[in-house]
């Protein structure tokens, strides 16, 4: 039975002036991943606001087909909001419009309750969670996941499976020193607004202090990018400080429509990160930094928290807007001459705002050459478990991602964040495209090593 639309508006008719802010003007239409692939009006950022309208006025019920397919089938990258014109903050629209769109006694299917079960029963559980990436780090590093790509068991089983999988492996580190150059790569220097500093000098140890933000699948399977971003930092000047306390950043329960499941995590980190005064909360995956970046806007109503999470959410910094705020210094030359290009995080780009900043840690690389990437700022397909969720949208917005990379010639590709890390690799991987991906933090860490500007051989993950 459905619920009657007096209950079903609570999220989107809290957002009424947000959804009144839209002028209609059909400029985010070609920003719009899905749209650019399915010219389906609902399928773009001003179709998907009318409907929400709809749903907010009670004029649609959000249990309706076609209030859930169009909604489901957004990727969420927020690019729209970069080219809106109007500001429209449609980021949290969208996950209105989901919360609703789970209130709104739908019939669920294996997916989404499996999702659902995971979101409440191991991702917000520490201990679970823990527990749960460990086994994923013992499939990944055993050979199993490799091996069970390999015997493509998975591809019979279904082909969400075989891609699951591929994304588990494609999370494995990087093998840095063994890239050849391409010959027909477009080959140039890193285009970054300002070089950094090239000087040898040692910064003031200790000279600001930071808090890392681990992150779940961040610290789960990609910990030697954390670590990496520590040594950076500490050469360059910034004593980080782990807080042991911190908790998912919610982002995947936001995107799920699970609204107060992200603002029980909001609560805790805020308070977990609250003895470090106003340093920086500096993050290695996008996806998390947007997040962290909203509890402003997610707790804006919450008496006890609006203004802690207003403080909370100004301290929050990308490792790259943390390291281009000192004196970044470069680093040794990168052995063997590897081509490589950068994939922009969406979230990165039009959430936490870096535009620039990655591309000044590659700069610091020497001798590193580099292949720009047309539609560099065009979201991959992953977005979370989107590329699970919508499998066949992804894999359309994937790989045309894949083809610009192609049309580079590198072999290695740079991006800042988890999510999209998996996306390239596992892509790449089930394409049988020669393609290594990994975090720019990993590329200036290894550049710091071969200059022996740390005391001692960082430890591996």
């Amino acid at each position: 039975m459905n619920v009657q639309p007096s209950e079903l508006t609570g999220a989107l008719a809290a957002e009424g002036s947000k959804l009144l802010a839209c002028i209609h003007c059909g400029l985010c239409l070609e920003a719009c991943p899905t749209y650019v692939h399915t010219a389906d009006e609902n399928d773009g950022p001003r179709g998907r606001i009318y409907l929400m309208r709809a749903v907010g006025e009670g004029r649609l019920d959000a249990a309706s087909p076609s209030f859930e397919r169009h909604i489901n089938r957004c990727l969420g990258c927020r690019a729209c909001e970069s080219a809106c014109p109007a500001g429209v903050e449609y980021g949290q629209l969208l996950e209105a419009a989901r919360a609703d769109l789970r209130e709104g006694g739908r019939r669920r299917g294996h997916t989404d309750w499996l999702l659902g079960f995971t979101l409440r029963h191991i991702w917000s559980r520490p201990r679970r969670l823990r527990l749960a990436f460990a086994a994923a780090r013992l499939m990944r590093d055993s050979g199993i996941a490799g091996w069970l790509l390999g015997s493509r068991l998975p591809r019979i089983v279904s082909a969400r499976a075989e891609f699951a999988l591929a994304l588990l492996a494609s999370s494995a580190p990087v093998a840095f020193g063994h890239e050849e150059a391409d010959a027909d790569a477009r080959v140039e220097s890193v285009p970054s607004v300002k070089r950094p500093d090239t000087t040898t000098a040692a910064p003031r140890a200790g000279a600001v202090r930071a808090q890392l933000f681990a992150g779940c699948v961040g610290e789960g399977l990609f910990a030697r990018v954390n670590r990496a971003a520590e040594r950076v930092l500490g050469v360059n000047g910034c004593a980080v400080e782990k807080t042991p306390a911190q908790v998912c950043c919610g982002a995947l329960h936001a995107h799920a429509g699970d609204l107060e499941g992200a603002r029980r995590l909001a609560r805790q980190n805020i308070e977990a990160f609250a003895g470090g005064g106003a340093s920086p909360v500096v993050t290695t995956a996008g996806g998390c930094g947007a997040m962290l970046a909203s509890y402003a806007q997610m707790l804006e109503h919450d008496p006890a928290y609006a203004a802690r999470a207003r403080a909370f959410s100004e301290r929050v910094r990308d490792v790259s807007q943390q390291l281009a705020s000192t004196n970044l210094r470069t680093g040794a030359p990168h052995g063997p001459r590897v081509v490589a290009t950068y994939d922009a995080s969406c979230h990165l780009i039009h959430g936490q705002r870096a535009f620039s900043e990655p591309l000044m840690l590659l700069a610091a690389v020497p001798g590193l050459a580099f292949a720009p990437l047309e539609d560099s700022e065009v979201c991959c397909g992953g977005a979370g478990v989107y590329n699970l969720l919508q499998p066949d949208l992804s894999a359309r917005v994937l790989g045309e991602k894949l083809t610009r990379i192609r049309e580079t010639g590198a072999r290695l590709v740079a991006t800042g964040n988890a999510g999209c890390h998996m996306q390239l690799g596992a892509g790449a991987r089930l394409a049988g495209l020669d393609l290594q991906v990994c975090h720019p933090v990993e590329l200036l860490d290894e550049s710091y090593r071969r200059a022996g500007m740390y005391s001692q051989t960082p430890a591996t993950e």
